[in-house]
């Protein structure tokens, strides 16, 4: 007989462990979670939509538009480091997280190509110690880390917000659309407890985000815009993205909201 739970952290592990034959679900690193993402990183030449060395169109925009300014960022789920390699070209001073070493291998990279400075560092953000990831940032980018997520580590990812944000700081999120033209499960929470995984990754609709964020103030959430091949950015329409304040609205701050309907 095992009485293993005496905190929250023994709670959300003993609840990752129903996702435990899910081989790409979990906390950013789990185990079986790792070895599936090394083995999708490993092959460079795959056909993935987000390998590309390009930033998402949203994080440009918001660069281009004033709504954010360079300055610390972490880059959450990195990936080969498309993003994390755009902000550090436009003067931010990056760390960029990953579970797989494949990835942060193949990111490191790309920032030597493109003679820039990035942080990377290899692991689980909400496990990493605070001497490797402490804050503050002024920025958080998340592109497709979030919606990989069990919901209860929905908990963890907010925690991690709450010590590492600045006041002030931006949440850059992208994340699967929920609805048509979108993709990712559309299962309630309960359900995808039922069925034991994340099929594929966890589609949200607005109004989810926007309660799950509601300490934060939402500056913009609209469909991503798509990019064609030529395109210097990234965009497909199959993912939200979201831009997410923490602290009160600047004075005179423009809300634009779309939420592509």
């Amino acid at each position: 007989m095992d009485r293993t739970v005496r905190t929250v952290e023994d709670v959300l592990a003993l609840l990752d462990g129903f996702f435990a034959s899910d081989s790409a679900a979990g906390r950013l690193a789990t185990g079986d979670g790792k070895g599936f993402w090394d083995r999708f990183y490993a092959d460079r030449s795959r056909p993935a939509p987000f390998f590309v060395s390009k930033p998402d169109e949203n994080l440009a925009t918001y660069l281009d538009q004033g709504l954010i300014a360079p300055g610390r960022a972490l880059d959450l789920g990195c990936g080969p480091g498309r993003n994390a390699v755009y902000l550090a070209s436009r003067g931010f001073e990056v760390d960029a997280v990953d579970l797989s070493p494949v990835a942060v291998a193949w990111g490191e990279d790309r920032a030597h190509e493109a003679q820039v400075d990035v942080r990377f560092l290899c692991g689980d953000a909400f496990a990493l110690p605070t001497t490797q990831l402490s804050g503050p940032y002024d920025l958080v980018v998340d592109s497709g880390c979030f919606h990989h997520l069990p919901p209860h580590r929905r908990v963890s990812y907010l925690a991690l917000l709450d010590r590492v944000l600045a006041p002030g700081g931006h949440l850059a999120l992208t994340s699967f659309a929920a609805g048509e033209a979108g993709t990712g499960s559309e299962l309630t929470d309960a359900d995808l407890y039922r069925v034991g995984e994340l099929q594929g990754g966890l589609a949200y609709t607005p109004e989810s985000l926007r309660w799950i964020f509601s300490d934060l103030v939402e500056v913009e959430l609209r469909r991503m815009q798509e990019e064609p091949p030529e395109s210097a950015l990234f965009g497909v329409t199959f993912l939200w993205t979201a831009l997410f304040r923490r602290g009160a609205a600047a004075s005179g701050e423009v809300r634009t909201v779309d939420d592509g309907e």
